[in-house]
Parts: structure tokens; C-alpha cells; sequence
């Protein structure tokens, strides 16, 4: 009896040793492979239609794995020395920009006082600066850690082929471990996948169409800085409630008030189309999936940037979510066949 409360305790330790020795290895790698697992499923229908069509995995999962090479990494390798320039561009007209005049003209009584809106004129001189200097040095940054972001997109690169080559034995194997009875399992992984979708295509891919939308506006018109603010407009797409307005009406407002109103309305114009996705096409895609409340994927949003950076807008909704789902699982002892997340009060 000794004997074999000996063996168990040792095999214990020699196992939570392994796993915690095996957390640090993984752990420079964990980040990259979750942006694989996310792109792969993103690609999960294309991978599913060459299957289709060869009847080979490792064949679909090769030609998918080209796509995202020409589709992803090639774009952000011309993407990102034009976003450095325009960072400069940017950090140096910021040093004369006059922020205070249009104000004045737009809101006289508030900008009566020359000390206020001096103050003021430099604190908005000092956060464009400050932005434009940030994003300059995160992307030189990138390209001077060339190494490095190859050896991390050789991790993606792998783990997107092997996720989408694997994916049906990693689900089994994760369900092998699962306490739960093949219903309930079933169940598990139809709402989570649904879950997933609405996030990924529905909250992320529409926000950054948004932006690009709101982007074509700025190229057209000819709105200086207009690569650095299509960028922030497609990051500010993703996010419910701030969405793309936050670039296209003070871009609108200063177009005005420097003497080029057709433009302001061109302008006007794009981000009302932004806002109609916003507004009416995301919410009817994401409740065809999954119906989450606002309150949720936003507090995730800011809260998983906080904690993991850019790819924590993704992960923080989707980590508040599953635990919704496994309360339910528990509470219930079953899912649910509707609403998994309490919807919005209409």
C-alpha cells in the first residue's frame, strides 16, 4: 500500500515537473501558434473545398498554406516599410500641424481663453506625436528582429498546415480527455466552433473590411496620413460600439474646416458605409452563429489587448466566451439548444 502511494506520488511529480519544464519550452512559441490555429480555421472552408476536390490532406493543406503565404506574409512585407515612412511623415508634420484654429472655429466659447487652448494645442501636438513615434519604433523594431519574426512565422506556417491537416484527430483527442458524454461533446464543439465564427468573421474580418473601406475614402480624397489612419480605422473596426467613426469624423470635421467640403462629405460618405456594416451586416452575421452580448466581446477586447497585446483583441473574447460555455455545460449538465451567452436586452 506504501509502496504504491510512493509510485503515485513520484509519478505525480515527475509529471507536474515535465508539464511545467514543458510550459517554459513552449511557452516564446505559444503566442504564434495561436495565430496559426486562429488562421487555419479562418482558411477552414478553403482547406475543406480543395479536399473536396483532390480527396489528399496533405495536398490541400499544402495549396491552402501557399494562399496564406500570398495573401498574408507577402502584403505585410511591402505593407510595412510604407506604414515606417508614413510614421515619419506623420511625427514630423505633427510638429507643425495648428490643431487649436479649427477648434476654435468649430467651439468659440470653449477656446476663448489663449492659455486653454494653447494647453490644449500641445497636448494634441504631444499624443499624435507620441502615437506616430510608437507605431515607428514597434515597426523598425520588426525588421531589425528579422530573425526572430522569421523564426515566428515558421512556427505559424507549421502550425497552420499541421491544424488544418490534423484538425478532425486533435478534436478527438481533445474530446478523448473531455468528462463529458458524447452529446453533451457534440454539443460542446458545434457551439464553440460557432462561437469562433462569429468572432473571427463576423466581429474581426468585418471591422478590418470596415477600416479598408474607410481607408479607400482617405486615398481618394487625398487625406494626408492616409495608410497610418486606414490601419487605426481597421483596428478601431473590430472593436463594437467605438468602431471606424473615431478616424472618419475628425478626419470629416478637419477636411471642413481647411476649406475642402466636397472632400468632408466624400469622407462622410465612406464611413456611413463603414457604419451600415457596423450597424446592420455585423450584427446579422454574428446572431446567425452565436448571440454574445456587446458588453462581452467588448470588455474581452480590452481586456485580452491589456493582457496579450494586438492578438488579445481576438483571444480575450473568445477565452470569456468558452468560459460561458463551460458554466452552462455545468449548470445545466447539458448545453443549451439556443442562446449560449445571455443575449442584449432589446
Amino acid at each position: 500500500m506504501d509502496e504504491d502511494y510512493t509510485r503515485k506520488i513520484l509519478t505525480s511529480i515527475i509529471f507536474i515537473g515535465l508539464l511545467v519544464l514543458s510550459f517554459f519550452l513552449m511557452k516564446p512559441l505559444i503566442m504564434s501558434m495561436i495565430v496559426g490555429i486562429l488562421f487555419a480555421f479562418i482558411f477552414g472552408p478553403i482547406y475543406a473545398f480543395f479536399f473536396k476536390h483532390t480527396k489528399k490532406k496533405n495536398l490541400s493543406a499544402i495549396i491552402v498554406s501557399i494562399i496564406l503565404i500570398a495573401v498574408v506574409v507577402v502584403p505585410l512585407w511591402y505593407v510595412i516599410p510604407i506604414a515606417i515612412d508614413e510614421s515619419i511623415k506623420v511625427y514630423m508634420a505633427s510638429q507643425e500641424w495648428d490643431f487649436v484654429t479649427p477648434l476654435k472655429t468649430v467651439f468659440p466659447k470653449i477656446f476663448q481663453s489663449e492659455q486653454f487652448s494653447n494647453e490644449i494645442g500641445q497636448a494634441l501636438k504631444s499624443f499624435v506625436s507620441k502615437l506616430a513615434n510608437s507605431l515607428m519604433n514597434y515597426l523598425s523594431n520588426i525588421i531589425l528582429n528579422f530573425a526572430t519574426l522569421l523564426l515566428k512565422l515558421l512556427v505559424i506556417l507549421f502550425t497552420f498546415f499541421f491544424f488544418l491537416r490534423d484538425r478532425e484527430k486533435i478534436e478527438d483527442y481533445i474530446k478523448s480527455l473531455l468528462p463529458f458524454s458524447k452529446d453533451v461533446e457534440k454539443k460542446l464543439f458545434k457551439s464553440s466552433s460557432d462561437l469562433t465564427a462569429s468572432i473571427l468573421y463576423g466581429q474581426v474580418l468585418l471591422g478590418i473590411i470596415e477600416g479598408i473601406i474607410v481607408g479607400i475614402g482617405l486615398w481618394i480624397f487625398n487625406v494626408p496620413g492616409a495608410f497610418l489612419l486606414t490601419a487605426i480605422a481597421a483596428l478601431l473596426g473590430i472593436f463594437p460600439i467605438i468602431g471606424t467613426a473615431l478616424v472618419w469624423i475628425p478626419v470629416a470635421i478637419y477636411l471642413f474646416m481647411h476649406g475642402t467640403p466636397i472632400s468632408a462629405l466624400g469622407i462622410i460618405l465612406f464611413g456611413l458605409i463603414a457604419s451600415f456594416i457596423e450597424s446592420f451586416l455585423k450584427p446579422i452575421f454574428i446572431s446567425r452563429r452565436a448571440k454574445m452580448n456587446t458588453s462581452i466581446v467588448l470588455f474581452g477586447m480590452i481586456g485580452g489587448l491589456m493582457l496579450f497585446g494586438i492578438l488579445g483583441v481576438v483571444l480575450g473574447p473568445l477565452i470569456l466566451a468558452y468560459l460561458f460555455i463551460i458554466i452552462e455545460v455545468f449548470r445545466n449538465k447539458k448545453l443549451p439548444e439556443g442562446v449560449i451567452i445571455p443575449p442584449e436586452k432589446e
